[in-house]
């Protein structure tokens, strides 16, 4: 049995075919799906014969709500949801006035041991399908009633490290028979793969790359992301610039200011010479404290200077809105006190 949501439309349509079925049923299946058609009895124009074979061979699978947390203000939602074999996964969704985006998990926990993040902490279980992540948005929406417009692969998990289902998500979520959800509203967060984000660059996608980079300099990063042992910032620069050649996408630099590591101004004008000439921003982020990293928050004035810094140097930088402090929305640390209780 294979979960429908791991299909694409050619996938249905080449099953359909060998399945002595008109491939246009492809279509009308996923015209249920997409509506939030969960049940193959409920549509009505499929023959009885199709539903048979349909229900021999699929089943819907959306991950289950454990826990949904809500911020004072209403403007964030945090899920812990729940997947068939027992494994969980967050979820946030961020209200804006430009729309609702969504944050997605690509994995079960994550293998790449970034110093500030509690998704990590367990390492990772396994890869999430093209489906599982698809899911998380469907019963999103169906649980808040709100549609989603922007997608941000920011969750757990490292999206390049499961590259083949990532892709897959994508091009089922911008289809027009899917969710169709821009290209230009999909941010993929990655921590430097360098020759993978070479592949993303081959494929002219229109999504937005974050890079979590967080450091000025090889020496600083190495003591907060280990991923900075196999691919030194000169070679995860250059491979940047080719993405940026390739699809004339900006980039976004996400730089998590960390007091007394990577905050000072000799860091900030460091980090404006790597960066200068390239098409990209920074998104300065006040660093979500995780006890276990013994990390500290930068100060404001300090966050404010470096912000300025950069400007004054003709890098575009912002500091990211906080959103969902109260509700622990800081990517794995609901999911982290949840499994150390169970």
């Amino acid at each position: 049995m294979i979960n429908i949501l791991d299909f694409s439309l050619e996938d249905l349509k080449i099953w359909m075919k060998e399945n002595g079925e008109k491939d246009f049923r492809a279509k009308q299946v996923f015209d249920w799906v997409y509506k939030k058609t969960f049940d193959f009895d409920n549509m009505n124009n499929i023959p009885k014969d199709t539903i048979t074979k349909l229900k021999n061979n699929f089943y819907f699978s959306l991950p289950k709500v454990v826990k949904m947390l809500k911020s004072k203000n209403e403007d964030t939602y945090k899920f812990l949801f729940e997947y068939a074999d027992n494994n969980v996964i967050e979820t946030v969704v961020m209200k804006y006035n430009h729309g609702n985006s969504i944050c997605v998990s690509t994995q079960v926990g994550c293998k790449m041991g970034c110093k500030f993040c509690a998704s990590t902490l367990g390492g990772v279980i396994r890869d999430l399908t093209s489906g599982e992540i698809l899911g998380q948005i469907l019963k999103a929406e169906e649980t808040t009633g709100e549609r989603i417009s922007n997608i941000v692969m920011m969750g757990s998990g490292e999206p390049l490290e499961n590259y083949d289902n990532v892709l897959k998500f994508i091009h089922i979520v911008n289809s027009s028979y899917g969710l169709n959800i821009g290209q230009r509203h999909i941010t993929l967060s990655t921590c430097g793969i360098v020759p993978k984000i070479i592949d993303l660059a081959n494929e002219e996608l229109q999504i937005t790359l974050a890079i979590s980079l967080h450091a000025p300099s090889d020496d600083i990063r190495k003591n907060m992301m280990p991923v900075a042992y196999k691919y030194n910032i000169e070679e995860l620069l250059k491979a940047c610039k080719y993405y940026i050649q390739k699809t004339n996408r900006r980039i976004t630099f996400e730089y998590a200011l960390v007091s007394g590591v990577n905050d000072s101004d000799n860091h900030a004008e460091e980090l404006s010479r790597k960066l200068k000439g390239m098409l990209c921003h920074v998104n300065l982020i006040p660093v979500n404290e995780v006890k276990e990293s013994g990390f500290e928050r930068s100060t404001n004035e300090n966050i404010k200077r470096f912000s300025n810094i950069l400007i004054k140097n003709g890098i575009e930088a912002t500091v990211r809105r906080e959103m969902g402090s109260d509700i622990n929305a800081a990517c794995g640390q609901l999911r982290r006190s949840y499994t150390n209780k169970i």
